[in-house]
Order: C-alpha cells, then sequence, then structure tokens
C-alpha cells in the first residue's frame, strides 16, 4: 500500500524504512509522506521472522527486589544501558533473578524472546549465565568467576583503584590500615581486597586487619564492630563501598573516634552514600553510568556480528573528600 501509494517499488519502501542512504531523496520523501498519510508501522514480528532477531535485550539482576531498588550501583548501570540503547533500535527488557528462579530465566532467555544478555551482579555459585552464554550474546558487569574464558565482560579496574585508595592513607602517614572487604564470590569484592594487601605488601606492613560485608551499610557497620573488637590498633580503614563506609561511620562515632584525626578512611564507587557523610568520603571513582553504557555496546556489537574487544576495562580516580 505504502508502494503503490508513493509510486515506487516495495524494495524501495523497504529501502526507506531501514534508512538506506542509497534511495533518490525525491523517493524517499514521497515514501515517508505515503508512510505517514497511511500510519504505517513496520511489522516487528514479521521482521523478527525474516532477520531471526526479536530487537530486544534483557537485563538479569539476580539479587533480591530490596538490593536492587535500594542501590543505587544499579540504577546508574540501568541509566547507562537504557542511554546507549535509545540510540538504537533495541528494547530493553529487566529481570530480577532470584536463587530460586534461575532455571525459569534461563528458559526465557534460550526461548528465542530476545537477543542477548546483560549480566550484572553474579555470584562464582551460580554458572547458569556461563552455560547461556554458549548459546545467546552474553556480556557481565565484571568478570564472571565462572566461564570467564570466554566470556564477554565489562569491568572497571578494580585492584589497582583499591591499591591507590590504600596508597593514600599511607602517603597520610597511616600504618594500621584495616579493610572492609566485599564479598568473595564476586570478582569486585576479591579484587579490591587484592589491592589493598597489594598496597601494604609493598609497604612492608600487616595485611591481617580484614573483616567482610556484602556492600550493605548494615554489613559494614557489623564489619566494623569486629574490627574493633579485636583490640589491634587502626589509624587507617579502606572501604570496598561506599554504602559500607556509611555503617561503618555510624560505629566509629559510636565509639568516639573521630574521621580522619583518629581513623582516616577512603571507600569505593563514589556513589550517593559518598558525599551525604560527614565528613563527605574520600573514594575511588567508579564510573558506573559508563560501565552500563559500554556493556550494551559490546552486546550490540556481538548480535549484529561486529568485531569487538572481548573484555573491556575502565579506568578510576580518586575522588579526595573530608575523610582522609
Amino acid at each position: 500500500m505504502v508502494a503503490a501509494l508513493a509510486g515506487v517499488s516495495r524494495a524501495t519502501v523497504s529501502r526507506v524504512v531501514n534508512d538506506s542512504p542509497s534511495v533518490d531523496p525525491q523517493r524517499a520523501r514521497a515514501v515517508r509522506d505515503a508512510i505517514a498519510e497511511l500510519n504505517y508501522v513496520p511489522n516487528r514480528a514479521a521482521r523478527s521472522l525474516a532477520s531471526r532477531r526479536t530487537q530486544a535485550v534483557t537485563l538479569v539482576l539476580p539479587e533480591s527486589t530490596s538490593k536492587v531498588f535500594t542501590d543505587p550501583f544499579f540504577a546508574s548501570v540501568i541509566e547507562g544501558i537504557a542511554g546507549y540503547l535509545a540510540e538504537t533500535e533495541y528494547t530493553l527488557t529487566m529481570i530480577l533473578s532470584s536463587e530460586s528462579t534461575p532455571d525459569k530465566t534461563r528458559r526465557y532467555l534460550l526461548g528465542g524472546n530476545v537477543d542477548g544478555a546483560l549480566v550484572v551482579s553474579h555470584h562464582s555459585g551460580d554458572d547458569s549465565w556461563a552455560r547461556v552464554s554458549g548459546s545467546l550474546p552474553v556480556v557481565f558487569a565484571g568478570r564472571p568467576l565462572v566461564g570467564e574464558a570466554g566470556s564477554h565482560y565489562v569491568e572497571v579496574e578494580n585492584e589497582s583503584g583499591a591499591a591507590t585508595a590504600t596508597d593514600l592513607l599511607l602517603s597520610r602517614g597511616r600504618r594500621n590500615i584495616a579493610t572492609i572487604a566485599g564479598p568473595q564470590d564476586m570478582s569486585a569484592g576479591i579484587d579490591r581486597l587484592a589491592g589493598w594487601r597489594r598496597a601494604l605488601a609493598r609497604a612492608g606492613l600487616d595485611s591481617s586487619r580484614v573483616e567482610f560485608g556484602d556492600f550493605s551499610p548494615a554489613s559494614g557497620a557489623a564489619a566494623m564492630r569486629r574490627l574493633l573488637a579485636r583490640g589491634a590498633p587502626i589509624d587507617g580503614l579502606f572501604v570496598a563501598s561506599a554504602q559500607m563506609a556509611a555503617g561503618a561511620y555510624s560505629v566509629l562515632e559510636s565509639h568516639s573516634l573521630r574521621i580522619p584525626g583518629d581513623v582516616a578512611v577512603v571507600g569505593f564507587d563514589d556513589d550517593e552514600f559518598a558525599a551525604a557523610l560527614t565528613p563527605a568520603l574520600t573514594t575511588v571513582h567508579h564510573p558506573v553510568t559508563r560501565l552500563g553504557a559500554r556493556m550494551a555496546e559490546t552486546l550490540v556489537a556481538l548480535i549484529e556480528g561486529r568485531p569487538v574487544e572481548r573484555v573491556t576495562r575502565l579506568g578510576t580516580s580518586l575522588i579526595l573528600r573530608g575523610s582522609a
């Protein structure tokens, strides 16, 4: 109908709809006028049958609903993903996949519903996503601890960022430096702990002052209480997330320990928690929005068969504030 109204062939209409530059401008204008008059919209289902693509990708978040909607990390990474995809023909869906639903999620992903998946906040105990990546383009946020060799992922320089944070504490004259490390079933938790240890090893200092959290404020508070209960002196603290630093602050204050006078503190992430603390948190800046955009860019390239780097690492920077 569009072709008949515009006085051109169906092939010409197809080229105009697909933004081909090869169509004569006058003919292209006639086709667009006909499209507007007929309120024509390309049939996505028919296109999908022809191209074997759905023009849809899914963001998989293997975390609880409460964590996803309270942690600013997830909002920022989604912002980056959505911002990149807005400039493409791909639509974004999201799945919150708890420990009880990985099989359901895997069936959906492999059922022809999407062209690819983005997986954020995965843990080493779940190999579901590594198995999916053998049949569907998948890009991870952070190095997957299962199936790393063949996986595509985007991550920040977690280890070097943590080492830089610890070096700052050393430059401030701190020698009894503890850490509240992240979960050791996630690459970010592992690498940030390794960076702290590397910096202390270079300085020839003790690296036994370690407690662990799950990146939440409550876990940071609990870890800080355990560190203080040991009785070993602490004059510096590297915390693997700004949220855990917020929890540590409350415990230090309850013990009448001044920041940075008694304990200098450096965190990681530079999210909304960091600037809201008093004193504001010196922290490693984690470019989360850019990470999300690069994940989406990598996935679209994989779907479309374009060459792309398997591993992308984004640099970090140190944001100096009042805590160290």
